[in-house]
């Protein structure tokens, strides 16, 4: 998978053991660093530890997918593909959780985790996927700018890691992978 130079991404197994303190690690960097991702500053390593567990825990199920990204030093960046989805929507997957470490910004490694993502959503058979972020962030410029289409904005969504309400926008993308069954 393409990435900056240094940095490896890949994808882990199901059976494979999470690097939970470097995952963990990651995303307190991030919240601390105000990305709204689901989490609320001061993020504790338990609260951190804990969620990284249930991630592997769906990543064992088969109901998610998950890609990290590393370097010499460690984890500097993660995305997942959520794939359980209802049973009308085989066709279907959420990307979610895109963080990178403010120690890897600015060296393309946002990019090159959503295309992995792209790329790992085809093999496991989806040809849709969503996503929501912060209105205006630099996650909605990537996006937008990686070919996702925006489907609209919701105000007061969710609220920033230290308080205060943010909008979300919600994006989609079509890729290509095995078509889904559609009925009469």
């Amino acid at each position: 998978m393409n990435a900056p130079p240094a940095i490896r991404i890949r994808r882990l197994a199901a059976a494979e053991t999470l690097p939970l303190d470097g995952l963990a690690a990651l995303t307190i960097d991030c919240v601390d660093g105000g990305a709204s991702i689901g989490f609320m500053h001061p993020l504790s390593e338990a609260q951190a530890r804990g969620f990284w567990q249930r991630v592997a825990a769906g990543v064992a199920a088969g109901e998610r997918a998950l890609l990290v990204a590393e370097d010499d030093a460690g984890v500097v960046g993660t995305v997942q593909l959520i794939l359980a989805q209802p049973d009308n929507q085989p066709h279907r997957a959420d990307l979610a959780k895109l963080q990178v470490h403010r120690r890897a910004r600015r060296r393309g490694l946002a990019e090159a985790l959503m295309r992995a993502a792209e790329a790992m959503a085809a093999d496991c058979g989806k040809t849709l996927l969503v996503l929501d972020t912060v209105t205006g962030s630099a996650a909605d410029r990537l996006y937008t700018r990686l070919g996702w289409q925006r489907v609209g904005e919701v105000p007061d969504f969710a609220l920033w890691p230290r308080g205060g309400l943010c909008p979300t926008t919600f994006f989609y993308k079509r890729v290509s992978g095995v078509a889904a069954t559609t009925g009469p």
